[in-house]
């Protein structure tokens, strides 16, 4: 009976350290496969993916092969890392959190929070405060701008574990917050959120990318379960 109890605590003890090895493993999430776009079954034309980048081409002028990119799979604890690139006066974003049930929300930002993705000196955007590159949209400035030029690579990450949020940028921490504590539910209904009653109200949800109609540039993107 010892014995048996031994090999069972053993299988436990083993099943336990893969379960811990897989959610520590980096997913490569630069493939066309790992996405499609939002509210649809597939990715849509707009969305063009060679020698590992992902490209949003704002010459498509098809609505219909427009819109948002997402994740397939939902996530909760993650650690986000990617590169972009932004075109002349361009914008885009990093959307984390979202839910897509389209029968109630038209749009990830509807729910999920944003790293945003700019040209800071050309596009209007920039001129208005925590709607910068790096910044948490509308919610959090950087505490430093670490951005560089439009049209080279920039290397972002964002971290959420146990509510604590982190944006790097370049390899700097630009943003640090807590989620859903009074001070960040104080935060939301002091921003353009306000008036959106499930922003940031789920604790798991997909990654999006956003079509905001300019070019923009993604690679070596990946995630690891926290």
């Amino acid at each position: 009976m010892k014995n048996f109890l031994f090999l069972l605590s053993m299988i436990f003890v083993t099943s336990s350290c893969s379960a811990q090895k897989t959610n520590s493993q980096w997913e490569n999430l630069s493939s066309p496969d790992k996405w499609h776009t939002y509210g649809k079954n597939e990715v849509t034309k707009a969305w063009q993916f060679e020698n590992g980048v992902l490209y949003f081409n704002s010459k498509i002028t098809d609505k219909s092969q427009k819109g948002n990119l997402i994740t397939n799979e939902a996530f909760e604890n993650f650690h986000l890392q990617l590169e972009w690139k932004i075109s002349q006066k361009g914008n885009s974003g990093v959307i984390f959190l979202v839910n897509e049930d389209i029968s109630k929300y038209k749009e990830p930002y509807l729910t999920g929070p944003e790293m945003q993705v700019l040209d800071n000196d050309g596009h209007p955007d920039g001129k208005i405060f925590k709607h910068r590159a790096g910044d948490l949209y509308d919610l959090t400035p950087c505490k430093r701008e670490t951005v560089k030029p439009v049209g080279e690579w920039n290397k972002a990450e964002i971290i959420l574990k146990n509510a604590k949020l982190t944006f790097i940028l370049n390899g700097e921490k630009v943003v640090e917050t807590t989620m859903w504590d009074d001070a960040w539910n104080k935060m939301v209904a002091e921003s353009k959120f306000k008036a959106m009653p499930d922003f940031a109200k789920y604790k798991q949800g997909k990654i999006a990318l956003q079509d905001h109609g300019n070019d923009v540039w993604y690679r070596n993107i990946r995630i690891k379960r926290l």
